[in-house]
């Protein structure tokens, strides 16, 4: 694929900057933001940045009526050195193509969005904080943009990427959340579009939530679609549990997302000389092990929150408090080496980071 030039037009007005303290996640966004549009002719084509602005769309646009459109999350950080650093994006984009197949949008090129990518937080980066937990939110998507009411394929498309400088995605950071084991609603099955990045599995999932939050829980335990039974993820997390001196995550099934910081975990655990059991686990499973005692820690993992872990889990009328509901000594160590290597603080001896070089404009 042929290298394309990437166009800048530079914002005249700046916003104001809020303060490190009043950052939360998500709801506020920098001065610039990347679009490429996509049509059959064309290809992939014109890329650009361009000051961060509404998008507009005709009304049958097939996004809003089929939700065609897929989306990935990544981070920046600055160094103590000043360096911007980039955590796995090559992982992020090679996901995003794997969502963009499940839903048949077309391939992207790798290249072009991660320059693309690098050239909007270069331009951007006076927006990155440095507070512990606080870091510049990348968000990546696709949507379909073709003006038609029948069920099919788009044949336009637009791909955008914004930032939001954030603060810790749950209030309570590094502390452990309280989740509620859910038993009434799905949120995907094998051979549906668990696997997928995609708006659509973060609708289905809100229900749930909403129900969670009402009775005092941060996220919802997710069982699988068919027996009920069997863990796949918690909130729009994956999901690791120590039983036995053995750590266990759910494997990967066709519904469960291949998250990126589930990949670092698993990788850096194995470094560690743990036992790591991708495999199967029912909920009975993980409750006889709580009730032997064996049940020692248990967390999330996710670009978001980074580490999540969990200090009390509801199923039924059971409580399930884990680790007299502390903070773990794996997730801690986990939180402080996979965030120390993303801010530079511990040296990355796994490839996993990438500076973003500075740019002439």
């Amino acid at each position: 694929m042929t290298k394309q030039t990437i166009s800048v037009q530079l914002s005249t007005t700046k916003k104001q900057k809020p303060q490190t303290d009043q950052l939360e996640f998500g709801r506020i966004f920098t001065d610039h933001m990347f679009i490429m549009d996509y049509s059959v002719e064309r290809g992939w084509h014109d890329p650009k940045i361009v000051p961060y602005q509404p998008i507009e769309m005709d009304p049958a646009a097939m996004v809003y009526h089929y939700g065609q459109s897929v989306f990935e999350g990544l981070k920046a950080y600055l160094s103590k050195e000043g360096k911007v650093l980039l955590f796995r994006p090559k992982k992020n984009i090679e996901r995003l193509n794997q969502s963009n197949n499940r839903l048949c949008i077309p391939q992207v090129d790798p290249d072009t969005v991660l320059e693309g990518l690098k050239t909007l937080i270069q331009i951007d980066k006076e927006w990155i904080p440095t507070a512990e937990g606080t870091s510049l939110y990348i968000r990546p998507f696709i949507i379909s943009t073709e003006p038609f009411l029948g069920v099919a394929p788009s044949k336009m498309y637009k791909l955008l990427i914004i930032l939001s400088p954030v603060g810790s995605y749950y209030k309570e950071g590094i502390h452990p959340v309280k989740i509620a084991v859910e038993s009434e609603f799905v949120r995907a099955v094998a051979g549906g579009t668990g696997t997928a990045k995609t708006a659509g599995n973060y609708a289905a999932s809100l229900k749930a939530q909403e129900v969670a939050e009402s009775l005092g829980f941060s996220q919802v335990l997710w069982l699988d679609g068919v027996e009920r039974k069997y863990i796949e993820e918690v909130g729009s997390m994956n999901i690791f549990f120590k039983i036995n001196d053995e750590i266990v995550t759910p494997a990967l099934n066709g519904s469960i997302l291949e998250g990126i910081t589930r990949n670092s975990v698993i990788y850096l655990l194995r470094q560690w000389g743990y036992s790591v059991i991708e495999k199967k686990i029912s909920i009975e499973e993980l409750f006889a092990a709580y009730e032997a005692g064996q049940l020692e820690e248990a967390f999330g993992t996710g670009t978001a929150a980074v580490i999540s872990p969990i200090g009390e889990l509801m199923w039924k009328e059971h409580h399930l408090v884990i680790n007299n509901g502390q903070t773990g000594k794996i997730a801690k160590q986990l939180y402080e080496t996979i965030t120390g290597i993303q801010k530079g603080a511990i040296q990355d001896s796994f490839d996993w980071t990438i500076e973003v070089d500075s740019i002439r404009l």
